[in-house]
């Protein structure tokens, strides 16, 4: 939880960086056997919405399917995105009551982004900056869950709560990038994303996801930067799978 807390604090001081990146919410399915069919959807407080899918092909194979848009208008500045991505992976329980999950996830993507930087002027408000890019974007992820932990009692029900962490490994390429209708040259960086979440319960197959995180750059760039934090509120469909002590 601590360390929740302060991936949170630092995803807040680095959101007043700007990038032409922002990262979506790792699918983090907890697939658990073959036939099990996951799919989720998250917002976070800037607009980024998420749709994730999985489907375990068999016992221990699982395909994905992620997809992300964001639309932020501001007074001084709108930013759009969208983003699409397919992977596949290995997942495994174990455990003593196989309540534990081990997922490696790798994948790839395209998208866009569109930031436009508008000024007050004597004619009114007038953009004075507007930057366009395509990117492509590669990923690796491992992905530990545990299901049924804990409880959590309200109104004198028990809702089963699962906890799980996410690193993921973005690659992310300019194709192009244009600016004020010049092409620039092209960037490219390679981002550190953790991730913690936290679901509850509601019912055998819905599920309540609170998730944290943030994004740390390991090359300095202008414009692909790290600094965008995740902060999302989701819900998650888990249709077959093992069952649980839980629902």
């Amino acid at each position: 939880m601590k360390q929740a807390i302060y991936l949170f604090a630092v995803g807040i001081l680095l959101s007043s960086c700007s990038s032409l990146y922002i990262p979506n919410v790792p699918n983090t399915p907890m697939l658990s056997s073959q036939g099990e069919l996951s799919a989720s959807g998250h917002i976070s407080l800037k607009g980024n919405a998420s749709f994730n899918s999985a489907y375990a092909v068999s016992d221990h194979f699982g395909v994905l399917l992620n997809a992300s848009a964001m639309s932020n208008n501001r007074q001084k500045k709108d930013f759009k995105q969208s983003l699409l991505e397919t992977g596949a992976g290995y997942f495994t329980t174990f455990g003593p009551e196989n309540n534990r999950i081990l997922e490696i996830y790798a994948g790839l993507g395209r998208g866009s982004s569109d930031r436009s930087v508008k000024e007050n002027t004597e004619l009114g408000l007038i953009t004075a900056d507007r930057q366009e890019i395509s990117f492509r974007k590669y990923f690796l992820q491992v992905n530990y869950s545990s299901k049924d932990q804990k409880n959590l009692t309200l109104f004198r029900k028990n809702f089963p709560l699962n906890y799980g962490t996410a690193i993921r490994i973005s690659s992310v390429t300019m194709k192009e990038f244009i600016r004020n209708d010049i092409l620039q040259p092209v960037e490219d960086n390679i981002f550190i994303e953790p991730v913690f979440f936290t679901r509850m319960a509601l019912n055998k197959t819905v599920q309540l996801q609170y998730t944290s995180g943030s994004n740390f750059g390991l090359k300095n760039r202008k414009f692909l930067t790290a600094g965008s934090s995740v902060f999302t509120i989701g819900f998650v469909i888990n249709v077959g799978g093992l069952s649980t002590n839980g629902y």
